[in-house]
């Protein structure tokens, strides 16, 4: 099956102590629609403005990614600039140029309208509501979010809550929605929002899922060296969504896989800037990390 990938398409200028990359492809969509293209087709909604290279459009295309619902708009395109330190936990934001998603409301082409699997990856919440206002026929709608959205956008958030299957968000970001800052006792409390589905996620620790079958605690593959974690968040619910999109039968069953599939992918995100490494991998080099996070996490 395909699925559909909503979210910022962006040109990211990415600065850690070591190196400084300016204008990277980058934004949520952008990332997870490529790590979903490992496993199913991915249909892109996003926008781009006049300032957008072709090479980046290139490798959209290389990936497979319908781009039908990728608006070519006037104006600039989404910039996003930040600097890590030593520490990649902390960053810091050093400016952001909305430009062309500042007022974007997305019209989906038709075919768009009738795919199984929704990602509605990080953007403003108004806007998710409007892809998912136009969806006929999903069966497992997943949203990503942030803490800006939380301090500027929260009646917007807990109306998206009420109509989504599952929620995706930081250990941080948990706490803050429900004022809780035990992210264990934080996950019932958002079950009531609205969403059967809460994964949260913790960075190099991992991620914990919440569903009808309980808690599962999901490793994060193991590296030496993290050169851009920009993105790895994003990838791994795109590896998450691309593999359930793949799979016969119901969500439950094939849930826990895709968590690890997603954070294998993820993975690749961070060991270079950008898409830089995850658009040169292959699906085997995927399945070969798979099974050993798998021998890693059993006993």
């Amino acid at each position: 099956m395909s699925l559909l990938v909503a979210g910022t398409t962006a040109l990211d200028s990415i600065k850690t102590p070591y190196a400084e990359n300016p204008r990277l492809l980058g934004g949520s969509a952008s990332h997870a629609a490529v790590a979903a293209s490992f496993f199913s087709q991915a249909h892109l909604v996003g926008a781009v403005g006049e300032d957008f290279p072709k090479k980046y459009i290139n490798l959209y295309r290389k990936h497979g990614l319908c781009l039908e619902g990728l608006d070519h708009r006037a104006g600039q395109t989404f910039h996003w600039s930040g600097e890590y330190e030593v520490n990649m936990n902390n960053r810091r934001t050093l400016d952001t140029v909305l430009g062309v998603i500042e007022d974007y409301s997305p019209t989906l082409p038709s075919n768009y309208t009738k795919l199984p699997y929704v990602l509605l990856a990080n953007i403003a919440p108004d806007v998710q509501g409007r892809v998912l206002d136009q969806m006929k026929r999903s069966k497992f709608v997943v949203a990503d979010t942030m803490d800006l959205w939380l301090n500027i956008a929260r009646p917007a958030v807990l109306k998206l809550l009420k109509r989504i299957d599952c929620l995706v968000l930081n250990d941080s970001e948990a706490s803050q929605l429900v004022e809780e800052d035990n992210v264990v006792a934080a996950i019932p409390r958002i079950h009531k929002l609205g969403p059967k589905y809460v994964i949260v996620k913790k960075g190099e620790h991992g991620s914990i899922l919440s569903g009808p079958n309980g808690l599962f605690i999901a490793p994060a593959y193991p590296l030496k060296k993290v050169v851009d974690p920009t993105g790895a968040g994003d990838s791994f619910v795109g590896g998450m969504m691309g593999y359930l999109a793949s799979q016969r039968g119901s969500v439950d069953k094939n849930l826990r896989e895709g968590i690890i599939c997603g954070s294998v992918t993820a993975s690749f995100c961070c060991e270079n800037f950008g898409l830089k490494k995850t658009t040169k991998i292959k699906k085997a080099d995927i399945s070969k990390r798979v099974r050993e996070l798998t021998r890693m996490a059993s006993w």
